[in-house]
């Protein structure tokens, strides 16, 4: 329903652009590019016609686009990660940076040595 509604909207939003542009401005006549605007549009002109034409393209644009907001906006929620299972991470074990002091089991803290042979290893005290 949804896709034929979007269809229907498309192909209505083209033509009340064409319309639109087919109608005449302001000391431009239609037939300057079509030839006779009676051979196209009849004895009466564009004018009823196209404004005709415009009112009704105008109104159904409202109405999809009124039918399309109300569908989009009451739709289920749906989702391409909805049948995503989620893993749980695996425990990682904390290893300390270089050079932060940590408390021994003892509850005494390391302390480091210049150069004791070690390459500057932590002794305990």
């Amino acid at each position: 329903m949804f896709t034929i509604l979007v269809i229907i909207h498309i192909i209505v939003c083209f033509l009340l652009v064409c319309t639109v542009l087919l109608q005449q401005g302001k000391g431009a006549e239609v037939g300057a590019v079509f030839g006779s605007s009676e051979a196209i549009f009849g004895s009466t002109g564009p004018t009823t016609f196209l404004s005709k034409m415009t009112s009704a393209l105008a109104i159904l644009f409202m109405l999809t686009s009124l039918s399309l907001t109300y569908l989009a906006s009451h739709r289920g929620a749906e989702s391409v990660m909805q049948d995503v299972t989620t893993v749980a991470p695996k425990e990682v074990p904390q290893v300390p940076p270089q050079g932060v002091p940590q408390t021994m089991p003892s509850g005494e803290t390391p302390t480091t040595t210049g150069d004791n042979g070690q390459g500057g290893q932590t002794t305990q005290k």
